[in-house]
């Protein structure tokens, strides 16, 4: 995984991040529903990925992005400086649980949230943070979608298959209904490897039924899909 990484119109440099630039990260920015959001919020930003490519989508909002890790925020925050978009993107060292965004509340939150829930912690700790969720439960990330989120605001992730189901059936007993669900495949013949995932506070306290589902497949033989083509082509640099 490179440390560096360079799309259509801005790039990343990761390093000592403890997850620079992914195709999980990539997938998650060109999917999530931010285009017409006026205030976006990305939590455990990394480098910036996210919120660079949520900037490059939409040429009004405001983002705020926070992250923990000391060597990913000045990374962030570096990378976002470079861009063109650095005005509109705010980037901020501090713990979810302690931000405080002055009564503001958010139209969309992105988040490429810690997976591993159990097992051996990464000794490198800018890895285990980005990846173990011993410092970002999925509760608590629930917990702070349902106050950082407008009614109607729409918060996205993605997870590993296993881990994305645990994360949907927490989102059951919140105020937040699931509202949209990609499965992604790398190849036809493997199983579902991932979970985009998009959750809704609920207006009225009242719990949504209508899930927009699909597939997408990575991979159609040796080449890239078209679906994954179309969804990715304005970031990466060859497609």
């Amino acid at each position: 995984m490179a440390n560096d990484f360079t799309f259509k119109q801005f790039h990343i440099y990761g390093h000592q991040c403890g997850m620079p630039v992914s195709t999980d990260g990539v997938l998650l920015g060109a999917w999530a529903d931010i285009i017409s959001s006026v205030s976006i919020l990305d939590i455990g930003c990394g480098t910036g990925l996210l919120s660079l490519m949520a900037a490059q989508r939409n040429s009004k909002a405001k983002i705020t992005a926070i992250e923990i890790e000391r060597h990913a925020f000045q990374a962030a925050l570096n990378n976002c400086q470079q861009s063109v978009w650095a005005e509109r993107i705010n980037v901020i060292h501090a713990n979810i649980a302690s931000f405080n965004p002055q009564s503001e509340r958010f139209d969309s939150i992105i988040c490429n949230p810690p997976y591993f829930t159990s097992g051996e912690v990464s000794s490198i700790a800018s890895r285990a943070t980005a990846r173990h969720t011993n410092q970002l439960s999925h509760q608590d990330l629930i917990g702070f979608c349902s106050d950082l989120l407008i009614p109607g605001g729409k918060a996205s992730f993605i997870l590993p298959k296993y881990e994305g189901d645990q994360f949907i059936t927490l989102i059951e007993s919140s105020l937040l209904s699931l509202t949209r669900l990609t499965q992604i495949r790398s190849t036809p013949t493997k199983p579902v490897s991932r979970l985009l995932i998009e959750i809704t506070l609920n207006a009225n306290h009242n719990k949504s039924e209508a899930v927009e589902c699909a597939e997408l497949l990575i991979h159609q033989g040796s080449n890239y899909s078209d679906a994954f083509i179309t969804l990715t082509k304005d970031f990466y640099l060859k497609m």
